[in-house]
């Protein structure tokens, strides 16, 4: 079990940020968990500049059809980042085994065929008190989370296209 609180985060100050548009897919299946992760994922990336014109909400039914949004709008190359936010309780069957498996390999062909940076922000847990504990529990948001990581690849990707070499934000 994480210890870590995953809403604390150092301001990024991105150069630039009202300039990208980011696309967040979000499921509407456990929607108690996945709006409060969007909710947060919005704060973030409105508190580092992106202008809430450049952010665009896409729900979908279910953590499943994350994978055909996101690949939809990485194929538009509109959306500088798409962040792809659900949430997989664990049951007593083995669709969640085969459903987080899918969801996570959708992802990373997001990542791979497209190139357009694509967040994994699903929660994967074995109970929902596990879930409401990571998306705005005593754990905090992995919302937050994501929205670092999609201007993090996105400063990325963008210093690597313009042959920068100093990639990042100090990090080694």
């Amino acid at each position: 079990m994480a210890t870590v609180n995953l809403s604390d985060y150092k301001p990024l100050n991105i150069t630039n940020a009202d300039e990208f548009s980011i696309g967040i897919v979000f499921s509407e299946w456990n929607d108690f968990v996945t709006y409060n992760l969007r909710d947060a994922a919005l704060e973030i990336l409105q508190k580092e500049g992106i202008k809430s014109e450049n952010i665009k909400l896409f729900p979908v039914p279910g953590a499943f059809e994350l994978n055909y949004a996101s690949m939809q709008l990485c194929k538009e190359r509109k959306y500088d980042a798409i962040i792809a936010i659900g949430c997989v309780i664990r049951g007593e069957t083995p669709h969640f085994d085969y459903v987080c498996s899918a969801v996570a390999q959708g992802i990373k062909d997001c990542n791979i065929l497209t190139d357009t940076p694509t967040i994994f922000c699903v929660l994967t847990d074995d109970t929902k008190e596990q879930s409401i504990e990571r998306s705005g529990g005593d754990l905090g948001n992995k919302g937050v989370e994501a929205a670092v990581t999609a201007l993090r690849m996105i400063d990325f990707r963008k210093n690597l296209s313009s042959k920068k070499g100093n990639i990042g934000f100090g990090h080694s």
